[in-house]
């Protein structure tokens, strides 16, 4: 199940991260030191290092901004949200087709992670750089995203994708996992059906009796399905 998720940020909030992340200082390091197996032979980007003073600032108005939007609680039924991190792409850069890693350390824990949903926050206006695409297949093919700044994108992590090369103007965004409640993705896309059937009939004034009861059944399948 792929979700559009709109204006995450605000405007004054995308001049916030763009000063900071655009900043001379800016600890900009090779994208390969945070690759798997696999992505190390196909990653050409560059991040934030992983743990620095300015990933965890921005990081922490990232998951501030998440807590508040329910779209992105509705479709992914959070459980944990691993620390964002932020990427750029210039130069022709790119990121080859790859599923990513089933299971990450978090940093600084030893905890482990298991990462259900993959999420891209993009930060760069799309007029602003040619290429940089995100490329998502599905069951319906490839799917490719390049979306205003402050929308962001999420997705099964197990999910083939790629990022096509940046051949002018940088790409920016922010990237993360969730390891939701409910780790099946079909069960998540149908209890996100059911959540915006019964907000619909909610905001028509439906039959009472009818929304209570469907929504009994979303939190008793939710119930059901949870892992805490």
């Amino acid at each position: 199940m792929l979700v559009h998720v709109p204006a995450l940020l605000s405007g004054e909030q995308l001049k916030f991260f763009r000063a900071r992340l655009d900043a001379d200082d800016a600890p900009w390091t090779d994208g390969r030191v945070t690759a798997g197996h696999q992505g190390m032979h196909v990653k050409q980007n560059q991040q934030i290092a992983e743990g620095s003073a300015l990933a965890l600032e921005l990081g922490d108005r990232v998951l501030a901004a998440l807590e508040r939007h329910p779209l992105f609680i509705s479709a992914t039924l959070p459980n944990r949200v691993y620390p964002p991190m932020f990427n750029r792409y210039q130069g022709g850069m790119h990121f080859g087709s790859h599923v990513d890693g089933s299971v990450r350390l978090v940093p600084g824990s030893g905890a482990k992670f298991r990462t259900d949903v993959s999420a891209t926050l993009f930060l760069a206006p799309p007029e602003s750089y040619d290429g940089g695409e995100l490329l998502i297949e599905d069951t319906y093919g490839a799917q490719s995203v390049k979306l205003a700044a402050g929308d962001m994108v999420v997705y099964p992590a197990s999910s083939l994708h790629r990022v096509t090369p940046v051949t002018r103007g940088a790409r920016l965004a922010c990237f993360f996992w969730v390891q939701s409640m409910v780790r099946d993705d079909a069960r998540r896309a149908l209890l996100f059906d059911l959540d915006n059937a019964i907000q619909r009939l909610t905001a028509t004034s439906a039959d009472e009796s009818a929304r209570v009861h469907l929504t009994g059944c979303y939190h008793n399948l939710l119930r059901m399905w949870a892992e805490t």
